[in-house]
């Protein structure tokens, strides 16, 4: 990846640990590349809090955008959730204080539109990263699915329901019955990508949207942000009715699909439901 910037992540020294990030600040756009693609991006805790720590420096620098990528045009955009940082049984997957969750409270919440720009495929977790991203960009060779059934995961209520604000309840039932994934014309069609891009102009899109928002008044964006934010939220549930659903997904995580969907995960064979 190269971007002129003012502003780059620097290089570790010999011996270091190559940062699983990259960073780069112009124009009041921040861009932040996912760079770990021997696990193939995913959203580990080390990676999570690298992402966190530049949205905090790209607030102080008043950016008017944030743009997602990954720093390599690959197969995969990012794999997910890393799954073996994932309790083995008998506690809750996803808490609220859960790295990713904290990673997409983040997103939400940053003043400015955060904009997921998507070459290759997106898995689990970072499927509702892309979700939790304010516009998406992507070319033909992305696919989105999200796959906690494929290993007994009983996805979190925020999760579902952020799958559910955004997208037709049928395709939503599909995603998660299923754990197939979509292709981008479909995504195109059910309102996940805002902009599907040729392979070839994929960032030239993104960065001159990225400048178009940039260019208009950063007040009244960050208002408009806050404020779909929260009203997309109004729809309360009964404290009755979370903990019905939360006792729901204890059952899961306490059972024996969980336990063998982790282990065929981590022994890398299919899961013996």
């Amino acid at each position: 990846m190269t971007h002129a910037t003012d502003d780059s992540t620097p290089e570790g020294g010999p011996g270091t640990t190559p940062p699983p990030i990259q960073t780069s600040f112009q124009d009041h756009v921040g861009i932040i590349a996912f760079d770990h693609y021997s696990r193939r991006n995913a959203l580990s805790q080390s990676l999570i809090a690298a992402v966190l720590a530049a949205f905090e420096t790209f607030m102080a620098q008043q950016a008017r955008v944030v743009i997602l990528r990954s720093a390599l045009n690959e197969k995969v955009w990012s794999a997910g959730h890393s799954v073996d940082e994932l309790p083995k049984a008998d506690i809750d997957p996803l808490p609220y204080d859960d790295p990713l969750e904290q990673l997409l409270r983040a997103v939400k919440a940053f003043p400015a539109p955060v904009v997921a720009m998507v070459h290759g495929s997106v898995w689990g977790g970072a499927c509702d990263l892309v979700l939790a991203c304010d516009l998406v960009v992507a070319d033909e060779t992305a696919t989105f699915a999200i796959t906690p059934a494929k290993i007994g995961v009983p996805y979190n209520i925020v999760g579902i329901l952020n799958f559910m604000s955004q997208l037709p309840l049928s395709v939503v039932k599909e995603m998660f019955f299923t754990a197939d994934p979509i292709d981008a014309r479909r995504a195109v069609q059910i309102g996940l990508i805002n902009h599907l891009a040729p392979p070839d102009a994929l960032e030239a899109e993104t960065l001159a949207l990225a400048r178009k928002i940039a260019s208009r008044s950063p007040a009244a964006i960050s208002t408009l942000k806050e404020a779909m934010r929260a009203l997309s939220a109004a729809a309360p549930i009964t404290p009755d009715t979370y903990e019905y659903l939360q006792g729901l997904r204890r059952k899961v995580y306490f059972g024996p699909d969980y336990r063998e969907g982790i282990a065929a995960f981590l022994e890398k064979r299919p899961a013996r439901f």
